[in-house]
């Protein structure tokens, strides 16, 4: 009989605004996270703990937390790992550590994370920079940026900046108004900020209306049409989960056999061919999430139609609704589409959400409040997807083999879609979004689309008034434009045609 690998223990640790000094580090964080999984899983655990797995932390420059964390909890693990930036990471991790079990390569693995990315100080970085304020400059691994030069010469750098662009294309495939779809996901997020209200580590704990969601005010200023702040990730949260991993024989041994185990069923990774934004060919689609949730589903032997619940990534709307079109979740299916709330209010801490939504989702499980769930983590612009299911029984397939499987072939879907870096002439419009500054005045228009010769662009609207009150009103997608290329600057700028 294969292997049997099951969430042993789960701990999540929440550092409130009203804390007062000393305050808790990440370490410290993960090390209370750790210590609360433990004590689910049983203190014997610790002796048998070889394989340690750290979230890279984006909110501070850890050196060698893996042996930091090691030292503070009296363990000695042959294999110590940090990862690189992403939010597919904890479900990789999780798939990565079933592997490692299963082959017999460790006998219970480890994997935390944590975040304090709330400013306690005067001198603390605010907004959007401060996603990624504790990554090093010499970091220069791939995951380092999510858009390539083409695009950030047109100032696509940030999260924040691409995602409006798969919102605004799932909102033109609607053919709704701009107020039915904005009530349409305002809904859906406001059903997400009930549940982290309902949860005790959930950042933000106070329900919202579809309404005060979605509607710009001074205390919820527009960012990247069309979202507003309380329409995407909550970073400034401060944040520690940690998973403890083994085989069902060891964790029954250590708790007597007493406690729900929670079966890790299966998982699959993988990688978008199109890399970049620039690259997609559908703004409505990820190729990557199809093939790792299929694979998932395949190795658990369960189906998205025989689940009891999820926890989808939601950085922004858009990632919902995309996974939802993906795995066939309807709009009035009544499962849970979250376990936490969501990272817009139960907290989005740089790459480590995911393990809070395994966390949460195993804590159900155990609970018997879910029988079954799955778990999926994206990275940077719907690039990287990990995915994993759960259950309260075991399945029957040998975990030994798919992370590494993954690993040798992660890519699915077609190359990237041919481009031109230098536009002229006409175009058509496929996505597009405004930027808009911390006075709620619009500063940027950014375009995506196709030349009449087929070719992929990227360029900046006119920034008159005029313009951006047509990019804020009308879902533009198909509209034509007259396309400049400035080579100074290498930017492209496109006008809409108003014939």
């Amino acid at each position: 009989m294969p292997e049997r690998v099951v969430i042993a223990g789960w701990g999540q640790v929440t550092q409130p605004k009203s804390a007062t000094p000393p305050y808790l580090d990440p370490v410290d964080m993960m090390e209370r996270a750790a210590r609360d999984a433990g004590a689910v899983a049983g203190a014997g655990i610790w002796p048998l703990v070889d394989a340690l797995l750290v979230v890279r932390t984006q909110s501070r420059n850890l050196i060698e937390p893996g042996a930091e964390i090691a030292h503070r909890l009296g363990i000695r693990p042959a294999h110590v790992r940090v990862s690189g930036i992403g939010g597919e990471v904890p479900q990789n991790f999780v798939n990565q550590a079933a592997g490692m079990l299963a082959r017999g390569e460790a006998r219970a693995v480890l994997i935390c994370g944590a975040e304090t990315f709330y400013p306690r100080a005067d001198t603390d970085v605010r907004g959007e920079a401060a996603l990624i304020q504790g990554i090093p400059a010499d970091y220069d691994a791939e995951d380092a940026v999510g858009s390539d030069a083409y695009e950030q010469r047109h100032g696509v750098t940030l999260p924040i900046h691409g995602f409006p662009l798969f919102e605004n294309a799932l909102w033109a495939r609607s053919g709704l108004p701009l107020a039915a779809w904005l009530d349409k996901v305002g809904g859906q997020l406001a059903r997400f900020s009930e549940v982290a209200a309902g949860h005790p580590n959930a950042w933000t704990r106070a329900p919202s209306s579809a309404a005060a969601i979605t509607t710009p005010a001074p205390d919820n200023r527009p960012i990247c049409f069309p979202y507003t702040k309380r329409m995407v990730s909550l970073v400034m949260a401060d944040l520690g989960a940690a998973v403890l991993m083994t085989t069902e024989k060891v964790a029954r041994s250590l708790r007597d056999g007493a406690a729900q185990a929670v079966y890790f069923r299966g998982g699959g990774f993988a990688k978008d061919h199109q890399r970049f934004l620039v690259d997609k060919a559908d703004f409505t689609r990820s190729p990557p999430l199809v093939q790792a949730a299929r694979k998932a589903q395949a190795r658990a032997g369960l189906g998205v139609s025989e689940l009891e619940g999820f926890d989808l990534y939601s950085c922004f709307p858009c990632a919902v609704n995309v996974a939802r079109g993906e795995l066939g979740i309807a709009d009035d299916d009544p499962r849970a589409l979250t376990q936490t709330g969501g990272l817009g209010y139960f907290g989005g801490p740089g790459s480590n959400y995911a393990l809070h939504g395994i966390a949460s989702l195993a804590e159900n499980i155990a609970a018997g409040r879910l029988r079954s769930g799955m778990a999926t983590a994206l990275g940077w612009f719907m690039h990287k997807h990990a995915v994993g299911i759960y259950a309260d029984t075991p399945g029957d397939v040998d975990l030994g083999r798919h992370d590494r499987e993954d690993a040798a072939a992660p890519l699915a879907g077609d190359g990237p879609v041919a481009r031109t870096e230098e536009a002229g002439g006409g175009g058509t419009i496929e996505t597009w979004t405004v930027v808009y500054a911390r006075d709620q005045s619009p500063v940027r228009g950014i375009v995506y689309g196709r030349t009449d010769e087929g070719l992929r662009f990227v360029a900046n609207s006119d920034q008159d008034d005029a313009t951006f009150a047509a990019l804020t009103s009308d879902n533009v997608v198909g509209r034509r434009v007259r396309l400049d290329h400035d080579p100074a600057s290498g930017r492209n700028r496109a006008s809409l045609d108003r014939g």
